[in-house]
């Protein structure tokens, strides 16, 4: 398993923030970046 995370930057978060839902339902949110660093993460080196 690889030991390197991928964690976006500020320049590119900013860009994509505003895409973001901004209204609360049901289950509290989780940290956009990180969830957008995991999906990123997935994309360029898999699950394994």
């Amino acid at each position: 398993m690889p030991e390197h995370h991928f964690w976006l930057a500020d320049d590119p978060f900013n860009r994509l923030k505003p895409l973001s839902p901004n209204k609360v339902r049901g289950v509290p949110r989780v940290d956009d970046r990180k969830v957008i660093s995991g999906i990123i993460h997935v994309i360029r080196y898999g699950l394994m």
